[in-house]
C-alpha cells in the first residue's frame, strides 16, 4: 500500500527541489494565457491599424500619387492644407452635420427610452420597431430616404402638398441627410438608455415618492444622475461617429449641391483617389485625426468639470 501510494506521488510533491521546478512552469502559463487569447486581436490591431496608420503618416510627407510613391517632401502637404480653402469649408460642413446630429440623436434616444420603459404593454415591439433602421446597411438606408424625399413621388412632398428638391438644395441638403442619420441610428441609443433605466434600483424611486417628491425632482436627482455615465458615452460615441460621416452625404448628395454637404472624409477620399494626390489625402487624414482627438480630449475635459461641480 505504502509502495503505491508512493508510485502514485508526482515528482514535484516528493522534494522541495521538485516542487520548485514544476511552479515555475504553472506560473509562467498563468501568465502567458492572457497573453495568448489577446494576441489574435493585438496581431489584427497591428496589421489593420497600428502599421497603415504610420504609413499615411509617412505618406503624408510623400508627394506620392495612388500607384506610385515619390519624392519627400517635407511638411508642404500640411503647409497647403492650411491654406485650402475646400478643405476648411469640408471642416465646417462636418461640424454642421455634428451639430444638426449628436444633441438630437443623444437627447431623442434618451426621450424615447423612457418613454418605452413606462410602456406595459407592446415594449418590446415598440423596441424592435425603433430598432430596426439601426440594422439597414446604409445603402438601403440611402434608398429608403431617397425615396421618402424624391421631389416628384416621395412621401414628404405628398403628404406636405409640396414638391421641393430636398437632396438639390443648398439649405434642404446637410438637414435631410442628418434627419435620414437620426431615424437611422436613434434605435442604437434607445437601447443603450432603456439598459440603464432597467439598472436604476426601484427603491430609490419608491423611496421618493413616499416622501412626496414631484416627476420633475425624480427625473432630477434620481433618474438623470443614474444616467449621466451612459449619457457621457452616448454623446462621445455620437460625437465621433458624426465627426467620421462619409457613406450618408456620399450615396444621398453626392457631396452637393455646390459642395454643401462635402465633408471632410468625402473630400479627403476625391483627393486621393479620383485626384490620385496620396500624399496630400494622407496629410487631410492625420490633421482630421489630430483635430477628432482633440475634440475629444476637450469633451473629456468638460465631463469631468461637470462631474466634479455636479
Amino acid at each position: 500500500m505504502d509502495n503505491q501510494e508512493t508510485r502514485n506521488v508526482t515528482p514535484c510533491a516528493q522534494t522541495q527541489t521538485g516542487q520548485a521546478s514544476c511552479s515555475v512552469p504553472n506560473a509562467l502559463g498563468k501568465q502567458l494565457t492572457p497573453w495568448v487569447m489577446l494576441a489574435p486581436f493585438l496581431l489584427a490591431f497591428l496589421l489593420f491599424f497600428v502599421i497603415p496608420a504610420f504609413q499615411t503618416l509617412q505618406l503624408s510627407f510623400t508627394d506620392s500619387g495612388l500607384t506610385e510613391t515619390h519624392g519627400y517632401v517635407g511638411f508642404a502637404n500640411y503647409i497647403e492644407l492650411l491654406q485650402d480653402s475646400s478643405f476648411w469649408a469640408s471642416l465646417v460642413q462636418t461640424a454642421y452635420f455634428a451639430l444638426l446630429t449628436v444633441l438630437p440623436l443623444t437627447a431623442l434616444g434618451l426621450v424615447m427610452a423612457m418613454l418605452i420603459n413606462r410602456l406595459t404593454r407592446f415594449a418590446g415591439l415598440v423596441q424592435a420597431i425603433i430598432f430596426i433602421p439601426n440594422i439597414l446597411p446604409i445603402a438601403v438606408m440611402a434608398m429608403i430616404a431617397g425615396w421618402m424625399l424624391h421631389p416628384t413621388f416621395g412621401v414628404v412632398n405628398l403628404v406636405a402638398g409640396t414638391d421641393v428638391a430636398w437632396f438639390n438644395d443648398p439649405d434642404f441638403a446637410m438637414p435631410m441627410v442628418a434627419i435620414a442619420t437620426i431615424w437611422w441610428t436613434v434605435g442604437f441609443n434607445v437601447l443603450l438608455f432603456l439598459a440603464a433605466l432597467k439598472n436604476i434600483p426601484q427603491d430609490l424611486y419608491e423611496a421618493a415618492k413616499l416622501d412626496g417628491a414631484s416627476e420633475w425632482g425624480i427625473f432630477r436627482f434620481i433618474t438623470w444622475r443614474q444616467l449621466r455615465p451612459v449619457t457621457v458615452m452616448v454623446f462621445g460615441l455620437q460625437l465621433v461617429a458624426s465627426l467620421k460621416i462619409f457613406g450618408q452625404t456620399y450615396l444621398l448628395t453626392g457631396g452637393g449641391p455646390f459642395d454643401s454637404t462635402k465633408v471632410v472624409l468625402h473630400y479627403m477620399y476625391e483627393t486621393g483617389f479620383i485626384n490620385q494626390n496620396a500624399g496630400y489625402a494622407s496629410a487631410i487624414a492625420v490633421v482630421f485625426v489630430l483635430i477628432v482627438l482633440l475634440i475629444l480630449l476637450l469633451q473629456s475635459l468638460i465631463t469631468r468639470f461637470i462631474n466634479r461641480r455636479g
